[in-house]
């Protein structure tokens, strides 16, 4: 675990310049910081430094594991203000923490498209298009959470004048289209092809038993890029089978309250208290299962970049496979004594039992044969 294999400073010096890389120092010329953490209690109240540049306040919040793969940021819009316009040769995806206001997003062809956005919504940045976002209130500061994919663009042109100003209209990907952040689209299984979602908190999840808890899921392809994000939602009392996958999910929560549990193969699991406004970066192949210990469904947001999902030959994350033919995720049968004993003392504390025995019993009709039991917390 990288957080323990500590060496000597003369050691370390060694590969002190390759610590450094041109999206860490463009960071830093931008005036803002890098909190490298895996868990940040509340997105909504998290410290920002002035960004002159795009004429808001900002901070980056990206655990080592993660920073080369893609990235998060929090901004926020002044009272009754705006943000520089920009263009990126990069992709973006965006969830409004506070406030509401609109987004004009228009190419060189000249064609453009003004949309309104509130608390909850989530949108995303088509590749290399002009924005500029707008506070909608005179009062009160607007704040959202976004991911881009731009660390691995900005490291390998070492260029951010060619990545943020170079013109060219990528009209497959947008080509002004009045319609392009209507609140609509076409599903397909899991997955919704939409641009825009007005409301994260009431969107109509499909079921999704293979998660285990009986919850919901809804996966997104949002402007046609390589980034992607769904929403999951869990009933109360219940939780998550734990799972692993690669670096750059940046969990969210929505709505309800409980505790997350993450460890490394062969050590032991490590508990991060959530309500909404958390945020949850699991490290790179790191286990993580979430619990619900509130009076209402659980819902929250992973933004994510495809590096990400390890899938099998049929294209399932392997992160939704069983342990025992392979996959990734430990199935509620195998999993150690302690994640029960520490949900049901949890709960406990809220004069509530575990809602778990229904979930329990249908796995054990479906669960394939024990090969040998590994990964448990």
């Amino acid at each position: 675990m990288t957080e323990n294999a500590i060496v000597n400073d003369k050691f370390a010096a060694k590969f002190a310049t390759e610590k450094e890389t041109p999206y860490t120092r463009w960071v830093a010329a931008e005036g803002l910081d890098i909190v490298a953490a895996h868990y940040v209690p509340d997105l909504r109240t998290v410290e920002l430094k002035p960004w002159d540049r795009r004429g808001g306040r900002g901070v980056f919040i990206n655990h080592e594991a993660t920073r080369t793969s893609n990235d998060c940021y929090v901004c926020e819009i002044p009272a009754g203000g705006k943000l520089a316009p920009q263009r990126q040769l990069f992709e973006e995806m965006i969830l409004v923490l506070e406030g509401n206001g609109s987004t004009r997003v228009w190419n060189d062809a000249g064609a453009s498209v003004t949309f309104e956005w509130q608390a909850g919504s989530i949108f995303a940045i088509p590749l290399n298009a002009h924005h500029q976002h707008f506070n909608g209130s005179g009062g009160k500061a607007a704040r959202f959470v976004s991911s881009t994919n731009l660390p691995p663009i900005l490291n390998l042109y070492a260029d951010p004048e060619f990545v943020f100003g170079t013109a060219r209209d990528f009209p497959d990907r947008f080509d002004g289209e009045p319609d392009y952040f209507s609140p609509k689209g076409e599903q397909k299984g899991l997955l919704l092809d939409t641009n825009f979602v007005s409301d994260a908190l009431s969107l109509p999840l499909v079921e999704a038993k293979e998660r285990g808890a009986g919850g919901g899921h809804i996966r997104f392809a949002m402007a046609k890029g390589s980034m992607n994000s769904h929403i999951s939602q869990f009933p109360t009392a219940t939780y998550k089978k734990g799972h692993r996958h690669g670096p750059g999910a940046h969990v969210i929560m929505l709505s309800g309250e409980g505790y997350s549990l993450m460890w490394p193969e062969g050590e032991e699991p490590r508990r991060y208290e959530w309500g909404p406004g958390t945020l949850i970066v699991p490290p790179n192949m790191w286990f993580h299962q979430h619990f619900n210990t509130g009076t209402e469904p659980a819902r929250y947001l992973a933004f994510k970049h495809e590096v990400v999902s390890v899938r099998n030959a049929q294209g399932v994350p392997k992160a939704w496979i069983s342990q025992r033919i392979g996959g990734d995720q430990i199935d509620y049968a195998d999993e150690s004594a302690y994640v029960r004993e520490t949900f049901r003392e949890a709960l406990a504390k809220h004069g509530m039992t575990p809602r778990m025995d229904e979930v329990y019993e249908s796995e054990l009709a479906t669960l394939p044969p024990l090969p040998q039991a590994r990964g448990r917390a």
